[in-house]
């Protein structure tokens, strides 16, 4: 039968990655907001670009219909790009995540089953999440990056 002190480190060591599948899902949440908007930003603009064409039928556009319809393209076209760049970032988090469950799980079985041969692969697995989480967080900072080039574009269009 263990002793406390060493089921109290094991619980610890357990406690890393732990948090780590804390702080993922505080991004998680955060980047799922982020999917919403720039979905229903997508579709409010896919429903104007319907309605202004619909309105059209065989007529032309005037001069100022003419800008907005090129303005609504260029920016469905920069938001479908940028909806990408959030499910990549999604994605990661999620995989680091599965990676921190997974090495939390081995902690407590490499103990339970005295398995030392697996510390040097919980190592790795720990490793593989953070990196996980360093290129999502990546990803989250060139699609903001991209959303203002967005609002600084539907800006300067309506000049």
């Amino acid at each position: 039968m263990p002793d406390l002190s060493s089921i109290v480190q094991i619980i610890q060591l357990m406690l890393a990655p732990g948090l780590m599948i804390s702080a993922c899902g505080l991004l998680l949440l955060g980047m799922n907001n982020k999917y919403s908007l720039i979905v229903n930003r997508i579709r409010s603009l896919n429903e104007e670009r319907r309605r202004a064409l619909h309105k059209l039928g065989d007529q032309e556009f005037t001069f100022q219909e003419n800008v907005r319809f090129e303005s609504i393209t260029k920016q469905l076209e920069k938001l479908t790009y940028r909806v990408g760049l959030v499910r990549n970032a999604v994605l990661c988090y999620t995989m680091a995540v599965a990676l921190f469950v997974l090495t939390s799980l081995l902690i407590g079985f490499g103990y339970l089953l005295d398995i030392t041969r697996l510390n040097t692969f919980i190592t790795l697995l720990f490793l593989l999440g953070m990196v996980s989480v360093l290129v999502g967080v990546l990803f989250a900072a060139y699609e903001t990056y991209k959303g203002y080039a967005i609002v600084k574009y539907e800006v300067e269009s309506e000049e």
